[in-house]
């Protein structure tokens, strides 16, 4: 039999900084407020943003990215969407943005997932400074690619009356459904910092915001169109096809300054049995003793860098577990396994000391792209000569890293790159965030 997936959209932009996060939330609490079971998804490897639509719908955000997935993957996380009315999707970026070599299945676009899947696009325009004109962008996305679904347009940032009169013209014209405009408001947008976003676990008052952005959204935008416009496609085969999980007891970091674990991950561990044992580095809480891995995760170590320095109960037992059993990192996480990291004023903090990584924030170097990894050495949950896809972000340098390397690491086009995470005894890192095994 075949199953078929709930309706849905997906909320895309001509770019980043339009809005779509603001109308995301917004309209995924509006549904929920209106007695809908919503499903929030997030197209590309974007860790913090599902955590802001779980806030929003109520209900667990997952990614799904055409470059770093194959068709089982991706099927098996579509069908947790299973019970749900309603659907909404978050892009990245602009709607066609992606790598230039495609991946697993292409090339990592938010109009490749909405394609795949049947997910009508509503695309976010910010028409400020324009008018009419904002009609020929909109009708540029709807033609570029004709056999993706198009359910229409809402106008952000909209300055007066006139002004919506004027560009409404032009999407008349371009025959194209607006179905909503929101007026320009300043405190409509979200903090950020450098990585984008800041996590939802540090909003001051998110519940508040988000009530606020559904209020917004509920005046301006409308929903039953919006409703009547969802749509989707069959859904494939999915069995089995989560992630396994690395061991049987996980103790998983979980805290402002580790936050960024791809949520398919933990619901592939979970799903398999295994027991994932969330603590506190910061807080000073050591890793259960009776886990069998320990995982660290990425997040924003830099900025808690002399508290975790301090945590003597959490660094004690992360060495404790390292002497018989294994320890991983990511990115943020892999930081800390190692000798030290040096923040952004230039001061030095002793970590974990487990590897000998010595990272630094003083000197900013830009680091964001999908990585494909061969591993020369095994890993909690691979062995040696597994392929990975992962996705790595983040702004910190290598000053020092005398270990084994762990893997040759590619980012999307094939070159080879120096940050080639580090093995030494039970401990590995990475800086890229495991998001599957690759295929080949």
């Amino acid at each position: 039999m075949v199953m078929t997936n709930p309706p849905g959209l997906l909320i895309s932009a001509p770019s980043s900084g339009t809005g779509k996060t603001t109308v995301m939330l917004g309209l995924l609490r509006a549904l929920a407020e209106d007695g809908l079971n919503v499903q929030p998804f997030k197209s590309g490897p974007d860790y913090i943003d599902p955590a802001f639509h779980r806030a929003a719908a109520g209900r667990a955000s997952f990614n799904l990215d055409s470059w770093a997935m194959g068709d089982p993957l991706l099927n098996a996380i579509s069908a947790q969407a299973d019970g749900a009315d309603i659907v909404v999707a978050e892009g990245s970026m602009g709607l066609f943005d992606g790598v230039a070599k495609p991946g697993e299945l292409g090339h990592g676009s938010s109009a490749e997932t909405a394609q795949r899947i049947g997910w009508p696009v509503v695309l976010v325009l910010d028409v400020g400074g324009q008018a009419q004109s904002a009609a020929a962008t909109a009708l540029g996305f709807k033609m570029y690619n004709p056999d993706l679904p198009f359910a229409g347009v809402i106008l952000n940032r909209c300055a007066s009356p006139r002004h919506e009169r004027l560009t409404r013209l032009g999407m008349e014209r371009a025959g194209l459904p607006v179905l909503g405009v929101l007026p320009r408001r300043g405190d409509l947008t979200l903090p950020e910092r450098h990585l984008g976003l800041i996590q939802a676990v540090e909003h001051p008052d998110l519940e508040s915001a988000i009530v606020g952005y559904a209020a917004f959204l509920r005046e301006h935008v409308d929903l039953e169109a919006i409703k009547r416009a969802a749509s989707s496609g069959p859904l494939g085969p999915s069995s089995a096809a989560l992630p396994r999980p690395p061991a049987q007891r996980i103790a998983l970091a979980r805290d402002a300054a580790f936050s960024f674990t791809y949520p398919h991950l933990l619901e592939g561990w979970r799903s398999a049995g295994a027991e994932v044992l969330p603590f506190s580095p910061l807080a000073d809480e050591a890793p259960a003793p009776n886990a069998d891995v320990v995982w660290l995760p990425g997040g924003y170590p830099e900025l808690h860098a002399g508290k975790l320095a301090a945590a003597n109960s959490f660094l004690t037992g992360l060495r404790t577990h390292a002497e018989t059993k294994p320890v991983h990192g990511e990115c943020g996480g892999y930081m800390v396994l190692g000798e030290s990291l040096i923040d952004k004023e230039g001061a030095r903090h002793r970590m974990a000391g487990l590897l000998g990584l010595v990272t630094s924030h003083a000197k900013r170097k830009f680091n964001l792209g999908y990585r494909r990894a061969e591993l020369l050495e095994a890993m909690p949950g691979f062995a040696a000569g597994a392929a990975l896809r992962g996705h790595e972000f983040h702004y910190s340098s290598i000053v020092e890293q005398p270990d084994a390397p762990l893997a040759l690491v590619y980012d999307a086009e094939g070159a080879e790159g120096p940050q080639t995470g580090s093995v030494r005894g039970n401990v590995s890192g990475t800086f890229f965030h495991l998001i599957a095994e690759a295929s080949e």
